[in-house]
């Protein structure tokens, strides 16, 4: 099969398509991340120095979230020897002081808004409406010129303004990321893949802080959506989930009733309580994005243990287990289409048919690779660059295996009433950063899917 025929197919067909895209609204997390490139002797020296033992404890389990530097270095410890992202709250001033005198190597935007307002409304020029907790000069400054609004009350009015004309020197919230490279070596530990750890330092998103903007005025604010995608709520605990929980659901209501499809962009969410919560309210959303570890953890608090484990138990992950977590999911809430990235393949599980959701994986996977190859994508235009990137050999075992089991022919097959869609990824071999590349493959998907629908 010449997947690169297709990738190249599918690419023309989203560039010329995606024009027609309404606009998309964002929400609710954005933040500035601060990007720290390790050094494994710097790295182990600071293991050292807090406690080798206690660090390594952490690093097997992670804590619900960071009060010690322990708990921070142990977190990045779990990533490395997983190669795995994973993201906790830092609740501790003293730790947050740590970071902040570790330093970092440089500041680019962040949270899954910014990153994908940036991408809709920066590089494909798909207009988006990005809810920003804080508006500082400097978070203003991270967005790229396009078709990038905010909501901006004056006089009882509501007006949609570019970022950099807000106007309004809030607070800076600061995310610390800590990026790794396949084969980084620490206490005789490797790194299977390039992957970050977050320390997420700021006091808005944690909390799931919406503007008022948002709340007094989000039936006027709907109305110019055609889409939606909602991400940020990975670090709410059963302590402070249920208002800001009430409000998303009342945005959903509104959404649903003008027929807007929502995506729910799933991140590594520690809080069980939180995790059962997004299972019962995820019914209410059109579409989700998840990878194998966060894929887990859902599987865990629906009781699917032995399932679960199966999804964490190979690399490349099991795509029958995929397969099977995806089914349990879509009958248990309703979701209509189910969407698994992993490092090598993406899957898409909709009760929908068509060629358009393998071709949307497909441009989903050229812009992730250029972005990871050019750490920029400035326009579309830009994706094609991709093109020379190599597709995996490791997917096509993972192809053969469902050949095998579910008799899928060009990346499609049908398993019970629903379409599983596959697509090969283009592997980078050393990528500028991975950074945004996980916000980039599930909108792009999304919004793609969306251009090419008949």
């Amino acid at each position: 099969m010449d997947w690169d025929a297709l990738y190249s197919s599918a690419f023309e067909r989203v560039r010329g398509n995606i024009g027609k895209i309404g606009g998309v609204l964002l929400a609710y997390n954005t933040n500035i991340d601060a990007i720290k490139y390790l050094d494994p002797a710097d790295l182990e020296g600071r293991i050292e120095r807090a406690g080798k033992d206690a660090v390594l404890r952490y690093s097997e389990e992670l804590p619900e979230r960071i009060t010690s530097v322990e708990h921070l270095l142990g977190g990045i410890l779990w990533s490395i020897r997983r190669g795995k992202a994973a993201e906790l709250f830092v609740e501790s001033c003293t730790v947050r002081f740590y970071m902040r005198r570790w330093g970092w190597d440089e500041l680019r935007m962040g949270g899954q808004v910014g990153i994908m307002a940036n991408l809709l409304g920066g590089v494909y020029n798909v207009p988006v409406i990005a809810h920003v907790p804080q508006l500082s000069s400097l978070q203003a400054e991270l967005f790229k010129e396009g078709p990038i609004y905010v909501p901006k009350v004056e006089g009882g009015d509501l007006k949609l303004v570019h970022p950099k004309e807000f106007l309004a020197d809030e607070e800076n919230c600061i995310h610390y990321i800590y990026e790794f490279p396949r084969g980084f070596r620490v206490l005789g530990f490797e790194a299977p893949r390039e992957n970050r750890f977050i320390g997420a330092a700021d006091d808005y998103n944690p909390s799931l802080y919406i503007r008022p903007e948002f709340t007094e005025h989000f039936g006027e604010i709907a109305k110019k959506a055609e889409l939606g995608i909602i991400s940020g709520l990975q670090t709410l605990t059963k302590e402070n989930y249920r208002e800001p929980f009430e409000e998303m659901v009342r945005h959903l209501d509104v959404l649903n009733a003008r027929n807007v499809p929502v995506h729910l962009e799933f991140a590594f969410t520690a809080d069980e309580t939180v995790r059962m919560a997004l299972i019962d309210v995820l019914g209410r959303f059109h579409s989700v994005g998840l990878n194998e570890v966060e894929l887990a953890s859902i599987m865990e608090v629906m009781g699917e243990k032995g399932l679960a484990g199966r999804l964490l138990a190979s690399d490349p992950v099991d795509p029958v287990a995929v397969t099977e977590a995806m089914l349990r999911l879509a009958e248990r809430t309703g979701v209509r289409r189910i969407h698994f990235h992993t490092y090598g393949y993406y899957l898409a599980l909709t009760d929908y048919h068509g060629e358009f959701v393998r071709d949307a994986l497909l441009f989903a996977a050229l812009a992730a690779a250029a972005k990871a190859k050019l750490g920029d994508v400035r326009s579309i235009d830009d994706v094609v660059e991709a093109m020379d990137v190599p597709v995996n050999e490791k997917a096509g075992a993972v192809e053969e295996r469902l050949k095998a089991e579910y008799g899928m022919k060009d990346g499609i097959a049908r398993v019970d009433n629903y379409q599983l869609s596959f697509v090969p990824t283009k592997i980078v071999a050393r990528p500028k950063s991975t950074v945004g590349i996980g916000d980039t493959i599930s909108s792009s998907a999304f919004v793609g899917e969306f251009a090419l629908r008949p």
